[in-house]
């Protein structure tokens, strides 16, 4: 996750990457945003939101979570989203929405085939070609990359960490109606990177946001909003509310079309590697279906100067060396191994490593080595917390890695 480039106020009640508590799910930093190369992140032992842009130059991490990055910034405006005025919307995850939505989530995968996409506000995650949706269970594996992407992560003793759980981890979505009113957002950080407002926000008296509330945040405070009708995603950045909204930078995603193409490349997103947040993060809905169909975000506390496919923009925290034979880019996909045995795992972490084998998951941020993120959600069990946190890093593999760019 990054740090914000601004102290923006937003208090703390949901956050995303947090303190490392048993349990519940937090942990280290994951996270998102945009920045040029060098935020630091705010995981670790409390309360850590995942993501965010960030600023530039290097940061020491400020928990016990890993330092964030991003590349900079490029200019050039963005399109705007559309959506339909007037109206109240209800968030979605952390519980129950209060008027107007269903909870979060999902997406999925990255190189062959696709049965489909996830459903989330009665709005397809995107299309089933998708990159997030796509089946990779049969493509080919990487050996060099994956050595040296375990090499980095010390992969032979490093478990994965599940980002979300309890009443205070994971990242909230809002679903809105229709007629939700679109209000205007000021991108004090990264304007050229960011599609303009308006924006269909809901008031700081009812939004959801990582990391607190709209007008008291610590972490990334990303904002993530879903328009029912028109199917468009808004996501920002290190939120906050004072008279209007102000965001780091903002990207809006429409859900009929592929999501690779919709920033151009050198951009970031609300997530470090221009990528959507919403889409990669796993849903307390589909676990407890037993269906999880998309690829799920995670962190690595370093990348280098470089990208891959689907993500558009590239990150080096100032802390890292952008030339690090082994560091990863940002958009680097690992698959679970067929072979690894989950016959133990209840069915609902079944669902989780069946996605893991199927999608696989996308280096999406800068944190705590494979962190993974989810939606806020106090039903989140911490039994399957905990058997999320024996999962061994060694169990995956990199594969299908486009050209470096």
């Amino acid at each position: 996750m990054r740090l914000r480039p601004f102290a923006a106020p937003i208090f703390a009640l949901a956050v995303s990457c947090g303190g490392d508590d048993d349990s519940g799910g937090g942990g280290g930093a994951g996270g998102s945003g945009a920045q040029s190369s060098g935020g630091a992140s705010s995981g670790g032992g409390g309360t850590t939101a995942g993501g965010g842009g960030t600023p530039s130059g290097g940061g020491a991490p400020s928990g016990g979570g890993a330092p964030s990055g991003g590349g900079a910034p490029s200019g050039g405006g963005a399109p705007s989203g559309g959506g339909a005025p007037s109206g109240g919307g209800a968030p979605s995850g952390g519980g129950a929405p209060s008027g107007g939505g269903a909870p979060s989530g999902g997406a999925g995968g990255t190189g062959g085939s696709s049965a489909g996409s996830p459903v989330l506000g009665g709005c397809a995650m995107f299309p089933p070609g998708d990159e997030w949706n796509l089946d990779v269970s049969g493509a080919a594996v990487d050996a060099a990359w994956t050595q040296k992407l375990m090499t980095f992560v010390n992969g032979s003793t490093l478990k994965l960490h599940p980002d979300f759980g309890g009443s205070q981890y994971g990242i909230p979505i809002n679903i809105v109606p229709a007629n939700q009113a679109m209000v205007p957002v000021s991108f004090d950080s990264y304007p050229t990177e960011s599609d303009p407002g308006p924006y269909p926000f809901p008031g700081p008296g009812t939004a959801k946001i990582e990391g607190g509330t709209p007008t008291s945040c610590s972490g990334d405070c990303h904002l993530l909003t879903l328009l029912q009708g028109t199917c468009k995603l808004y996501e920002g950045f290190a939120c906050h509310y004072t008279t209007s909204w102000h965001c780091a930078n903002g990207a809006v995603w429409d859900l009929t079309k592929l999501s690779y193409g919709q920033r151009p490349k050198g951009w970031t997103s609300a997530d470090a590697a221009g990528l959507s947040v919403t889409a990669g993060l796993l849903r307390y809905d589909e676990v407890m279906a037993h269906s999880v169909q998309h690829a799920i975000r995670f962190t690595t506390a370093c990348t280098i100067s470089k990208f891959v496919k689907p993500a558009t923009h590239k990150a080096v925290p100032g802390s890292c060396n952008p030339n690090d034979p082994n560091a990863p880019p940002m958009g680097l996909r690992v698959r679970m191994k067929a072979s690894f045995n989950d016959a133990a795992l209840s069915a609902e972490a079944k669902a989780v490593t069946a996605a893991f084998k199927k999608y696989g998951m996308i280096i999406a941020d800068n944190g705590s080595n494979f962190y993974f993120q989810g939606e806020l959600n106090a039903a989140w069990p911490n039994s399957l917390i905990s058997e999320l946190k024996s999962l061994p890093a060694n169990a995956f593999e990199v594969v299908a890695v486009p050209p470096l760019e």
